[in-house]
């Protein structure tokens, strides 16, 4: 099995996979490409909460001539999801895109992969190869070994054309095929992996499908970049991301320890913790927050906390490492946590 810190290093824009480099969150705007202004919007709010890559689905000659209005307008990579059409590919890489995702079971012709490698060393940019369960080539049963012949295909293309520029997913709905499909691909190569459980399902049920899968491959040491495929809005898409990465101690971001409400919660605390959990995404501090239903679960049991709040009969106590700061009506509470937060200094 291959460890993260011994994958080969792709640049995608200005960010590196592979190598000692950080395991990177990535996502994919439901926006329409050939709407600029709706997919710049989408990607600067993902961008807020802490996404490292974007990727937008180029379904027509339209959607990518618009690629080099969308980068003029973005400060992370934009990779073009292309399909079936290699032309779509080379039109996105002319308009300067940083990565282009490329499917082996749907782009064929090697002649047009010649060209896409082509301008992709001229420009200095990476591939993805795409490998889903779902999508593989006409005829071949959906298991490890063919998921592996599938990358292995499409990849001996690319290094018999001298380009080794790759980065490499190999997607499954199911958890045990994924791990073990991501296990083999670890071994066999060397590329940095881009690691999803796809079609997880919608947010409820593809969080904990995304979760559990997603944990069970990074603990190995396997992945580069994830994306937690949600049928849901992006944004929960990233912040579940990074949660994930938090919780397995790959990357650092604030902490939020909140209670569970019962019936001595005396204010309305589920929408304030919500509130301040949204709030800290776009905190780039080292700190931890509570938030805290009662003084049962309060300052004591939260000490270690850097900040927080704890709830009274239509008030709140704002606390800091288990000691009282001053007591503020219910109202109030998110407005004040969330200026002890900015005001406190690490």
């Amino acid at each position: 099995m291959t460890l993260r810190s011994e994958t080969r290093v792709v640049k995608v824009g200005n960010k590196y996979l592979g190598g000692n480099n950080p395991v990177l969150v990535q996502s994919m705007c439901n926006t329409k490409t050939k709407d600029v202004k709706a997919t710049v919007s989408q990607i600067l709010k993902l961008e807020e909460y802490g996404c490292d890559i974007i990727r937008v689905a180029v379904l027509d000659m339209e959607d990518a001539k618009s690629i080099g209005e969308i980068k003029k307008g973005i400060h992370i990579p934009l990779v073009a999801d292309i399909h079936f059409q290699p032309e779509l590919a080379l039109e996105s890489i002319r308009q300067g895109v940083d990565a282009v995702r490329l499917n082996p079971g749907n782009i064929t012709n090697k002649e047009k992969i010649k060209e896409i490698v082509n301008l992709c060393k001229e420009k200095e940019i990476p591939i993805r190869i795409g490998v889903n369960g779902g999508s593989l080539p006409k005829g071949m049963e959906l298991n490890v070994e063919n998921m592996i012949l599938a990358a292995k295909s499409h990849i001996d293309i690319l290094e018999e054309l001298d380009f080794h520029n790759i980065v490499l997913s190999i997607k499954a709905s199911n958890i045990d095929l994924a791990m073990k499909a991501y296990k083999r691909a670890s071994e066999v190569f060397n590329y940095p992996l881009h690691v999803g459980i796809t079609e997880a399902g919608t947010g409820f049920k593809g969080l904990i499908t995304s979760s559990i899968g997603l944990s069970k491959i990074l603990d190995m040491g396997i992945g580069n970049t994830i994306r937690v495929s949600l049928t849901d809005d992006p944004l929960q898409e990233v912040k579940a991301a990074r949660v994930i990465l938090k919780e397995l101690g790959l990357k650092d971001m604030p902490i939020l320890t909140s209670c569970p409400t019962c019936g001595r919660t005396q204010v309305d605390l589920i929408p304030i913790a919500k509130e301040i959990e949204d709030y800290l995404y776009k905190v780039n501090k080292h700190i931890h927050v509570a938030v805290m239903g009662c003084v049962v679960n309060g300052p004591g049991e939260a000490r270690e906390a850097d900040l927080g709040v704890a709830g009274g009969i239509g008030e709140g106590l704002i606390f800091s490492h288990g000691k009282p700061i001053k007591k503020i009506k219910e109202k109030d509470i998110v407005a004040e946590l969330k200026k002890a937060i900015d005001e406190y200094e690490e």
